[in-house]
């Protein structure tokens, strides 16, 4: 399934981001300065294309038909699983960016100690989020969807995938600079 296989390559992405904002967190703890830099595109990446066109994708199109299509189930795995989780990754990346700020400010060993703790709760949590989705949500999709509801996905997904291209030469740059 052309949506499935999309979300999938999108989560490579994230995958990567996280190990990076790892590597970017052990050198804090072997006490490099923080990378500010790095962090504030960290930052711009989650919130336009993690969160603001892949999270938006699964949210808009893909979750919205399980909801409608499959029951009670896929609405409690949704709505209690993955959307709580979309919004756990929101709150660590506002309180990343409220430390980052905080660290600008006043370079504390307590504002590194939160830089690091927001963005590795970030990529811990997105790393389990990833593969629930890949390995049961998706599955869950590919296999009780009709094909007539997958149609429909799959047109919507490709028209969202379209308006997303006037973005494409910003998150190229943002994924070069974060090398991911």
């Amino acid at each position: 399934m052309y949506t499935i296989d999309y979300l999938e390559k999108e989560h490579d992405l994230i995958i990567n981001l996280t190990n990076n904002i790892e590597k970017n967190s052990l050198k804090i703890l072997n006490g490099e300065d923080v990378d500010v830099e790095f962090f504030r595109n960290v930052i711009i990446f989650i919130r336009k294309f993690a969160d603001g066109e892949h999270h938006k994708k699964e949210e808009d199109i893909l979750f919205k038909y399980m909801i409608l299509e499959l029951g009670d189930l896929a609405n409690k795995l949704i709505t209690n699983g993955m959307l709580v989780e979309h919004d756990m990754a929101r709150f660590y990346v506002r309180e990343l960016e409220k430390y980052l700020d905080e660290y600008e400010k006043e370079k504390t060993q307590r504002n590194k100690l939160f830089i690091i703790n927001y963005a590795m709760s970030y990529a811990e949590l997105l790393r389990r989020h990833v593969d629930k989705e890949n390995n049961v949500v998706y599955t869950f999709a590919n296999r009780a969807l009709s094909d007539e509801i997958k149609k429909t996905i799959e047109a919507e997904m490709k028209e969202r995938v379209k308006e997303e291209e006037a973005l494409e030469e910003e998150k190229n740059d943002l994924i070069k600079k974060l090398n991911i």
